[in-house]
């Protein structure tokens, strides 16, 4: 064993971290779903605690010297248990799918019906989608969104009323709007199903005030820990007053759903991670971050819509923005993402309501402001970032996504070739990388 860093012991790998440190300082980054934690966050991931195995729950481990681990565990669930106003939390999961799937262990029997918005529609992979486990264990009947966007409310209703599911999910990965916990709970209720909340997106927004709370609605919360709520890579999962009403083993159940179920040892450095990012959470000045978040993303629809682009129910209520491209042609999410990373600017392709196209080759894009608000961003840089996408859109306006196979693959290796060699996503670019230094990111870290 050696005492040298990562430079001596492996300068290959330490390239490849500065290198990616350098193209987050220096790209926009709005992919939603990503942030930029703290540099407290950073130093909890990279502790010792990496080192401790600790199967089970603080106080009833399968190994000893948890002493401190049980501390930080225990440090983690009270301050997610205030936050959320939750009277159960379990700190353990992996991540955001094993936490779905631990739901669906806890309430659910091979076969169950269930349901959740339909993936092209804007719904998550873990909610009942064909190609996931949950779509293949469970009877999965999901429900869409309507014409103009919003969450088909009659048809959530009458799927409900006929198919009478164990569990609806309520959450999404690509829905720009205020999610009708109170409407959908007044469904689930209705036929006795257990409604789960899956707020990964809107986390940091709900404990800033920003958007509605499920928690009076649900009987399960899950949240992942990064996205809007800038922690680690993890997730909870939380057991409101209304679960433990209906049932008082609701949380024992959850428990044992992640471990023994379907988890090890959980990840120590993470869960001190998680701890660090809600006390974080806890504060004024995130409930001021969470409000920007949703302004710069109101700013941002607002400039790109005046610019021409279409918006899937024409803005947002949140921190996310969904293009629709179908205006410049069919299946455009690919050629959109690629220009736009070489302009700077990263987001990623998307599907959108009634996707024309594949799912592989879709005919939206994703974007958000978290990230950008983190690094101090407001509404005028919004306004200048919608005119870098849509002149940047301009530039993929000559080129088609053909829907057979051959042709496409052809069509692709046109674009890019072609794109590639385009002046003004270069002149972008060059205008990007001034903002960005406008904005520095971790300047106390080390420089390629």
């Amino acid at each position: 064993m050696t005492d040298s860093g990562i430079e001596q012991a492996d300068p290959e790998v330490a390239q490849a971290i500065l290198k990616e440190l350098e193209r987050q300082r220096n790209t926009l980054e709005m992919i939603p779903s990503e942030n930029f934690t703290s540099l407290a966050v950073l130093e909890a991931l990279g502790t010792v605690l990496t080192n401790k195995y600790s199967e089970g729950y603080p106080g009833k481990r399968y190994y000893g010297g948890n002493e401190f681990v049980d501390r930080i565990e225990t440090v983690a669930i009270e301050r997610a248990k205030k936050l959320f106003g939750v009277p159960h939390a379990n700190v353990q999961p992996y991540s955001g799918s094993p936490a779905n799937f631990a739901v669906y262990t806890a309430l659910c029997k091979p076969g169950d019906t269930i349901m959740g918005l339909n993936l092209t529609d804007g719904g998550h992979l873990t909610h009942g989608w064909k190609t996931s486990a949950t779509g293949m264990f469970f009877n999965s009947v999901p429900y869409h969104v309507r014409a103009d966007g919003y969450i088909d409310l009659d048809e959530v209703e009458e799927l409900a009323t006929r198919k009478r599911p164990r569990m609806i999910w309520v959450g999404a990965t690509a829905y720009t709007r205020e999610f009708p916990f109170k409407e959908l709970a007044r469904i689930a209720d209705g036929v006795d199903a257990y409604l789960v909340a899956d707020v990964s997106h809107i986390a940091g927004l709900i404990i800033a005030g920003v958007h509605a709370s499920p928690v009076p609605y649900a009987h399960i919360v899950m949240t992942t820990t990064h996205k809007t709520l800038r922690g680690p890579r993890g997730a909870l999962l939380l057991v409101t007053d209304k679960g433990l009403k209906r049932d008082p083993e609701l949380a024992d159940k959850i428990d044992k759903a992640v471990f023994p179920g379907l988890q090890g040892g959980p990840h120590d450095n993470n869960t001190a991670a998680i701890a660090v990012a809600l006390q974080e959470a806890s504060t004024p000045a995130f409930k001021q971050y969470g409000e920007q978040t949703v302004k710069n993303s109101k700013a941002l629809a607002g400039s790109l819509m005046t610019r021409g682009l279409k918006l899937v129910t024409d803005g947002t209520d949140n921190h996310m923005i969904l293009v629709d491209l179908t205006p410049l042609g069919t299946g455009m999410g690919m050629y959109a993402q690629d220009a736009l990373e070489l302009a700077g600017i990263v987001v990623n392709k998307n599907t959108i309501p009634k996707e024309p196209a594949s799912p592989f080759y879709p005919s939206g894009i994703r974007l958000g402001t978290p990230a950008l608000t983190t690094r101090g961003m407001r509404e005028p840089e919004m306004e200048m970032i919608g005119a870098f996408i849509a002149s940047s859109m301009d530039e993929i306006r000559p080129y088609t996504m053909p829907m057979e196979k051959e042709a496409r693959r052809e069509a692709i290796k046109k674009f890019r070739s072609g794109i590639s060699q385009s002046s003004k996503l270069k002149e972008i670019r060059a205008e990007t990388v001034e903002l960005c230094r406008r904005f520095p990111l971790y300047p106390e870290l080390p420089r390629a």
